[in-house]
């Protein structure tokens, strides 16, 4: 008697903290739902906003005509020239670089306190502020190799900034291939090389895709380390190589923001060049992730 009566207690207390527990459960729910609603409505009223402000000055003389110190002349076709180049440069040496980094310290590098002193660093990396990857190209792309302020530079600056977050998307995409996988293709006969190319690539493929297309949407928007590496904001002609210098959306709508303060047209100019920005941004994911999907496999 005396055992089932302490235990009833026990059950009504447990009882009372699974109430609870469905409380702030249903609480938490409401609260993120709210918080998820909020932050869609304010990226709502901001693309609403930026829509607006674009109408009237988004046309194909805006898209086909150079920079010019009168805002009603003003075009951004240089501008777009220029941010594309930039990342034809980012994109297959971060790429390259990143997977094959992801593949030596996961599949050859030997395990021990090397391989997490660089695996720790290079997570810190990819928390380092943006400008600091500026100052960084401004030393080593801008002055010692003497590229100045041209489309190579600039694109090897970007990609030192992204470069972390590639290698940690790679890395975390093969941790994740089964390791029966490895073990069926060395049972077949097959060596490292063709394991990691014929087997963990394929299958690691969309999470390497994945990390990439993050990494080039924060490239294709970044602005601090090209105004520190003292790209120009007015170039009269186009570029037509990677040694030009360059100006890039994101540059263009930082200055033309700031002018704005001195005629209000610069901050209409703003507002279509970020549409130009988004959809040019919003192309890149949308092949990105079509390719991810075709090569997408599940195991």
């Amino acid at each position: 008697m005396n055992e089932g009566y302490s235990s009833r207690p026990k059950f009504i207390i447990d009882s009372k903290r699974i109430d609870n527990r469905i409380k702030v459960n249903i609480m938490l729910k409401y609260l993120f739902s709210f918080s998820t609603i909020f932050s869609l409505l304010v990226l709502g009223v901001l693309l609403y906003q930026v829509g607006v402000d674009s109408i009237g000055w988004l046309d194909l003389q805006f898209l086909t005509s150079n920079l010019s110190i009168f805002p009603h002349k003003a075009g951004i076709y240089g501008v777009i020239l220029g941010t594309v180049m930039m990342m034809l440069i980012v994109i297959p040496v971060t790429t390259v670089l990143g997977v094959s980094t992801a593949i030596y310290l996961e599949e050859y590098a030997q395990k021990g306190k090397l391989q997490y002193l660089i695996n720790v660093n290079i997570s810190n990396l990819a928390s380092v502020p943006s400008v600091i990857f500026g100052l960084l190209g401004l030393t080593v792309f801008g002055r010692l190799m003497n590229l100045g302020s041209s489309i190579l530079a600039g694109g090897l600056t970007m990609s030192l900034l992204v470069l972390p977050i590639v290698v940690v998307a790679a890395q975390e995409a093969i941790r994740a291939v089964p390791s029966f996988l490895r073990e069926a293709s060395y049972a077949m006969g097959a060596d490292k090389w063709t394991t990691v190319r014929k087997v963990v690539l394929p299958v690691a493929l969309p999470g390497i895709l994945t990390g990439t297309i993050l990494a080039m949407s924060r490239a294709i928007g970044e602005t601090a380390p090209l105004v520190v590496l003292g790209i120009p904001t007015l170039i009269m002609k186009f570029p037509t190589s990677v040694m030009d210098n360059f100006t890039a959306l994101p540059i263009q709508i930082y200055y033309w923001t700031l002018d704005s303060v001195l005629k209000p047209e610069y901050a209409n100019l703003a507002a279509a060049t970020i549409v130009v920005l988004l959809a040019i941004l919003f192309l890149m994911n949308s092949v990105a992730i079509i390719i991810r999907n075709k090569f997408q496999q599940r195991f």
